[in-house]
């Protein structure tokens, strides 16, 4: 059996049997790197020499984590709760209380859509807004389930479907990659490509909205260490709040580097006060903490990718799957959508699996007569499907760093299993429409 499905049912397998992330990560590495012939020790060396490819992304994370704490110095969190708990203070009035659970749902949204595209600056948006919120998201009952499905929406329909932020960034790299495999293709007809896969994400975002998670659930009210890192807020402090966000975003852009903008933002509270230096040790490390998990995840998700790759058997998977398709081309459609989530459900990054599936897919989809919208339909799904459920990813791993601020939110089964049903299965149905359609 191929290597790579073998590494990437091990890895789940034991993901949902509660094994931490980061050992089943490397356990499904090392099965994998020893099946496909590479032997234990060139196995660990290339898992080794991987975990480098993601230290930026890593520290990234860590600063990001930090300036979140530094930032609840101001108070700004406090505001947000402030203003969310006024939705709720009729809780004995239900046609109130659903009221304020459409709202409070439909912000955080608007955030973290808005992380990808107006605002970028990713999942740094989570560990900010959410803890604070949990007390409210407690007293409306609403089940963390939902709200982890409604933030990872917002962290991959956006991107997927728009050509702005980090959608810029997917699509820059769909084009590119098409582009070396002898496709050339217009920027301009990505978002048109995407439109149908794009409305399979809101369809599952639907059916857990209205269907799946309707009914209240009960949570412990626990007291989350980012609430109370602040004394109250000013209107000085949340003008410099801004200001530290508004220069977060513009060294970002300006540098192309999460670890810059973060610092920035940091400097920013220490110039302005807000966070004294005698104080900023402990506060900054307390973020780093928060923020650990993503960093460690990632790291490990880098050296399972360098074994898959080392091991030869992502191509050699698509190449024997083209020689089952034959001339078949709704099991073709199939097939390329089933090897594109298997990767990312292993590699944890739809931004790095376009590369990897395009050279093998731009020429099987022109063997089998689909246009160069279907193609560019297809890569992008195939790309992103598995995005969200995959325990490496930052789309799953953001919501349990907020939800999970008070121990009680599992990140598999509570962020991954929710969002890999009511995601993947709709963008597969919906990307095989896209692909035989256009």
């Amino acid at each position: 059996m191929n290597s790579v499905i073998i590494a990437i049912v091990v890895m789940l397998g034991l993901s949902l049997m509660r094994i931490h992330v980061v050992l089943a990560l490397i356990v499904g590495a090392v099965t994998g790197g020893l099946f496909s012939g590479l032997g234990l020790q060139k196995t660990i060396e290339v898992f080794s020499e991987g975990l480098g490819s993601n230290a930026v992304v890593a520290l990234s994370y860590a600063l990001l984590g930090s300036f979140a704490v530094a930032l609840s110095r101001t108070g700004l969190p406090d505001l947000i709760v402030k203003k969310a708990i006024a939705l709720v203070k009729k809780e004995g009035e239900s046609e109130r209380k659903t009221g304020s659970k459409v709202i409070l749902l439909f912000i955080i949204l608007m955030l973290s859509s808005f992380s990808q595209n107006v605002i970028p600056i990713h999942i740094a948006i989570i560990p900010i807004f959410i803890p604070p919120l949990l007390l409210v998201l407690n007293a409306l009952r609403i089940d963390r389930r939902l709200t982890a499905t409604v933030i990872t929406f917002g962290l991959i329909t956006p991107y997927m479907w728009f050509p702005v932020g980090f959608g810029g960034i997917f699509h820059e790299i769909i084009q590119t990659n098409m582009k070396a495999s002898g496709m050339d293709i217009s920027m301009d007809s990505i978002p048109s490509a995407m439109t149908i896969p794009s409305l399979g994400m809101i369809a599952g975002l639907l059916v857990a909205v209205f269907f799946t998670y309707r009914k209240p659930r009960v949570y412990e009210d626990k007291e989350v260490t980012l609430t109370k890192t602040s004394e109250g807020y000013t209107m000085r402090s949340i003008v410099t709040a801004a200001a530290a966000i508004f220069a977060v975003i513009i060294v970002q852009i300006q540098t192309d580097s999460m670890i810059f903008g973060a610092l920035s933002g940091i400097v920013i509270l220490y110039l302005s006060g807000q966070m004294k230096i005698s104080q900023s040790d402990q506060i900054l490390t307390e973020g780093m903490k928060m923020m650990s998990f993503i960093g460690f995840v990632m790291l490990s998700a880098a050296g399972f990718a360098a074994v898959m790759n080392a091991s030869g058997d992502v191509e050699s998977l698509v190449k024997q799957s083209a020689k089952l398709i034959g001339d078949n081309t709704a099991a073709g459609v199939l097939m390329m959508l089933l090897i594109g989530l298997l990767v990312t459900m292993g590699i944890g990054s739809s931004f790095s699996t376009v590369p990897i599936i395009t050279a093998i897919f731009v020429p099987l989809c022109a063997a089998l007569g689909l246009s160069e919208m279907a193609t560019i339909a297809l890569i992008g799904t195939a790309g992103a499907l598995g995005d969200a459920g995959s325990p490496a990813s930052d789309s799953t791993l953001g919501p349990t760093s907020g939800l999970n601020a008070d121990g009680q939110h599992h990140h598999i089964w509570d962020t991954c299993v929710p969002t890999f049903i009511h995601y993947n299965i709709p963008l597969i149905i919906f990307g095989f429409i896209a692909a035989m359609v256009l």
